[in-house]
């Protein structure tokens, strides 16, 4: 039974095809169709009017932080509304389309999917480093989803080099000389943004060539995969040669990984969300993108894990097993509400102008209030109703149907951390985003299904087998 492989035949790949064509249609469709882009141009000045209005004080706010900012830097170009999109969006005198878009769900999927196939790795690695022996039966799986960081290393930075402008703010280089060169004042310029410069530019001048930013970007790439490839080739030599040394080696590399990723999945949470907001900031943040990510991740864990027993595969793993991965599930999923409760509450409680207009336009936005409390539902109050009882986290159907909410839901909560803040009132949910997530979706489980066919579901000679086996709780 330990060397039973997955087959991935024809019918599965054929279907992974057409759900990409099906993605593909209903962004092209999306295109067609008056769902959010041209064809609303003026209804959605209308409902920024309205929206402001019913923000409680949101364009007070805004004054205020304007008047501040004035005050501050000289310049009445440097208010913190949301990175500075609809300023560009205003003077521009044009309403972004289907195109902007696709734009930024090229950036949302590019970062949830990406997230995805890190916490595949984070998980594989924590079991070698904890000396785990329940999960030697499914740590296949999660090292299959790790075969997308290479994938979404070169997409992320060729989305970037292509759409940068489109989705932060702060690469516009209009933003950072105080004087143009005839003396006259920038009335442009950002000291807030100017400030934060050499973070996204050095060792160059604000407003060139993001030097550091995408230095970042590749050598995290390069760092996640370096450490991938090795424990993958780890793993396999395992199999062939069986013998100790390989786990143990295992165990140093995945410590290895787990201290880059403690560092470097904060700082590309800054990077790669935060800073699209430029003007506000959050120390939390690169724990909420964490948890939004974990929960994700495992839920897909779960839910492969429980369509492989189903098609009749890894025949060792028992209730017991499952339960393990539903309590993993439900904790984590709780452990999100956690950090988002703490940061709401911390923002809503100080009600600084700056901090708090971040929920003020997603919560009391007519464009994002409903994907608000949407987000909620999806990722705390179904998953822990559904979840909460034990025989729930060892029943299948329990198991697929909160987990499939949960990867629904955390991309919810991506859109909603990264639309408002590129698109603004522009912004919409509707069949080119349904599209690009069913494109992005199969292409991923295309490369994940490749590779758990291309080893044994189980690994052979793990020396936890026999743990595993006997796992009962």
């Amino acid at each position: 039974m330990s060397k039973e492989v997955f087959d991935f035949n024809g019918g599965l790949k054929r279907k992974l095809v057409i759900a990409f064509i099906v993605g593909a249609v209903l962004l092209t469709v999306g295109a067609i169709l008056p769902s959010g882009g041209h064809e609303e141009a003026e209804g959605d000045h209308t409902e920024l009017a309205s929206a402001e209005d019913h923000g409680n004080g949101h364009e007070a706010k805004e004054e205020v932080h304007h008047e501040q900012s004035e005050n501050d830097h000289g310049t009445e170009a440097s208010h913190g509304n949301d990175g500075g999109h609809e300023v560009d969006h205003e003077e521009g005198g044009h309403e972004k389309g289907w195109f902007d878009r696709v734009k930024i769900d090229l950036w949302i999927n590019n970062i949830y999917f990406t997230g995805l196939a890190l916490i595949g790795l984070f998980f594989f690695a924590i079991q070698y480093a904890a000396q785990a022996g329940w999960s030697a039966y499914i740590i296949r799986i999660p090292l299959s989803m790790a075969h997308w960081i290479l994938p979404a290393g070169i997409l992320m930075i060729v989305t970037f080099l292509l759409f940068s402008h489109d989705i932060f703010h702060w690469t516009h280089a209009d933003l950072y000389p105080e004087f143009l060169e005839d003396g006259s004042i920038n009335t442009h310029f950002d000291a807030l943004i100017a400030g934060k410069s050499g973070f996204f530019y050095l060792p160059l001048e604000g407003g060139s060539f993001p030097v550091f930013f995408i230095l970042r970007m590749v050598v995290f790439f390069g760092a996640w995969y370096f450490l991938f490839k090795k424990l993958k080739d780890l793993s396999n030599l395992e199999d062939q040669l069986g013998g100790n040394s390989y786990w143990y080696k295992m165990r140093r590399y995945s410590v290895a990984f787990l201290l880059v990723f403690a560092v470097s999945s904060s700082i590309s949470a800054w990077d790669w969300v935060m800073s699209i907001d430029v003007h506000w900031f959050s120390t939390m943040f690169g724990w909420y993108v964490f948890a939004s990510w974990f929960v994700a991740g495992l839920a897909l864990i779960t839910l492969i894990t429980v369509l492989l027993k189903e098609a009749g595969y890894m025949t060792q793993v028992t209730s017991n097993h499952l339960h393990d991965l539903g309590k993993f599930v439900f904790a984590f999923s709780i452990f999100w509400t956690y950090i988002w409760f703490s940061q709401f509450l911390l923002i809503y409680y100080a009600n600084i102008p700056e901090e708090s207009v971040y929920f003020v336009e997603r919560m009391m936005n007519d464009k994002y209030s409903t994907v608000f409390f949407v987000n909620l539902i999806m990722n705390f109050f179904f998953p822990f109703l559904c979840l909460i009882t034990r025989d729930a986290k060892r029943l299948n159907v329990f198991l697929k149907i909160a987990c499939i909410v949960i990867i629904l839901g955390h991309w919810v909560d991506f859109y909603l951390m990264i639309t408002p803040g590129t698109l603004g009132e522009s912004g919409s949910f509707g069949l080119t985003e349904i599209g690009m997530y069913l494109m992005f979706g199969a292409a991923f489980l295309f490369v994940v299904m490749k590779a758990l066919a291309s080893y044994a579901l189980v690994p052979k000679n793990h020396p936890m087998l026999e743990e595993a086996k006997h796992h009962h709780i």
